[in-house]
């Protein structure tokens, strides 16, 4: 009797998890991040990234990422009132409903903040209960015109900070969405001064911080400030907290002073194997002249020589993961290297910068090839389910990095160390 029902009870443990594994996956669907490990490379280059740690399986809060055309991009913020299914589910929705709107405006090259603002509002509003109401931020930025487009209803404030570290917070310009809403305000802000973004749910500002007296919104903007990476936020904010109480998400984005001032070399590369040594001893004495911790110089160099490989083989010479594969199988791997070599006039070009943000210097290296790129979204499916993926090079890469980031067309990658 008692061997039945453990074995009952392991049988719906497991098709609990199970089910949760499942939710979470359609959650992670329904999110939509169009900038997984992209930067955004424009008129500045942009490094776009995020946190989202659901407290539950089911979560009240939810994001949205979308690249709308080459100069636009749209974010979404959503949190839901309270906790559980219930919240979880208007999130869902809303989210779920203004991803298929963008998607219908990309497709017919229309996008328009204010009718996705008034259309997910009148579908939104039959299915909130009486006395239910959604926070959720509508942010939309124009590169070309350095302008931010935004609706907030009720979310903490975006803090921007400018060329000269001065944070600025930008207030919600709206009360909290109900089923009786039907009015909205949309504001703008010019942004060319702004160097750094960060826009984020309530649970990162109301969480307590240590001492039990004070909440994380005591500290958030000098965190902010003296940041120059989510790695480097998210370090301060769970170095300040005991745990985890409400579902977290934020997004950090640093536009990358890159210029000739902060440009510490520079140098282009034939697509040959002889220039792969030599663009690796090139970047290893760089390093070198730079005085720093041994042990992130060897980091940085893992890093560079994963991520030139992959421009050298997959980039300039068009090599595939299966092509690659069969020819390691049939041990004609350098011998193809050879041949393919000889038709390619393709160049591989290595720009790195160093940069200082408050009490640390970070460097930044950039490679770019002449290939045709890849379809970067690949990288969601890798590292969610890195069992299934083949090789090691941006597994490699992350670990031994503060993040690597790729173009849009899959041809450029920048990768940080901080030094």
């Amino acid at each position: 009797m008692f061997k039945d029902r453990l074995e009952l009870l392991e049988k719906s443990e497991a098709y609990a998890s199970y089910q949760a594994e499942l939710a979470f996956e359609k959650e992670l669907n329904i999110l939509r991040n169009d900038f997984y490990y992209q930067m955004i490379d424009s008129k500045t280059t942009s490094l776009v990234d995020f946190l989202y740690r659901p407290l539950d399986t089911l979560s009240g809060d939810a994001y949205s990422a979308r690249r709308i055309d080459e100069h636009r991009t749209f974010y979404l913020l959503v949190d839901g009132m309270g906790k559980g299914i219930s919240a979880s589910f208007t999130t869902v929705i809303m989210t779920t409903f203004i991803n298929h709107l963008i998607d219908k405006m990309i497709e017919h090259d229309s996008f328009s903040l204010d009718i996705i603002i008034s259309e997910s509002m009148e579908f939104i509003r039959p299915i909130l209960l009486d006395d239910e109401v959604l926070a959720i931020d509508y942010i939309c930025f124009d590169s070309y015109f350095g302008l931010l487009e935004y609706a907030k209803f009720a979310m903490p404030p975006f803090l921007l900070q400018d060329k000269q570290d001065n944070i600025i917070k930008i207030k919600s310009n709206n009360t909290p969405m109900s089923k009786w809403q039907r009015e909205y305000r949309i504001d703008h802000y010019q942004v060319q001064h702004i160097d750094k973004f960060l826009f984020y749910s309530d649970g990162i500002v109301e969480n307590s911080t240590q001492d039990g007296k004070q909440s994380y919104g005591s500290f958030i903007e000098e965190d902010f400030k003296t940041s120059f990476t989510r790695e480097d936020f998210k370090d301060k904010f769970n170095s300040r907290i005991k745990e985890q109480e409400d579902d977290l998400t934020l997004i950090f984005i640093n536009s990358l002073d890159m210029r000739e001032e902060t440009l510490i070399g520079k140098k282009e590369f034939a697509t040959s194997l002889q220039d792969v040594e030599s663009a690796s001893a090139w970047y290893e004495m760089l390093w070198k002249e730079l005085n720093v911790d041994m042990k992130e110089a060897y980091k940085a160099g893992v890093v560079f020589t994963e991520l030139y490989m992959n421009a050298y083989e997959h980039g300039n010479l068009g090599i595939d993961s299966q092509t690659k594969h069969d020819f390691l199988e049939k041990d004609i791997y350098f011998e193809k290297l050879n041949e393919l070599e000889k038709d390619c006039s393709k160049k591989i070009f290595v720009e790195v910068y160093r940069f200082k943000e408050s009490a640390s210097e970070y460097i930044v290296t950039k490679i770019y090839d002449e290939g045709d790129g890849f379809d970067t979204h690949i990288l969601s499916q890798i590292f969610r389910n890195s069992k299934k993926f083949n090789g090691r090079g941006v597994f490699v890469s992350r670990k031994n990095s503060m993040g690597i980031y790729y173009n849009a067309k899959g041809n450029s990658v920048l990768f940080l160390n901080k030094i």
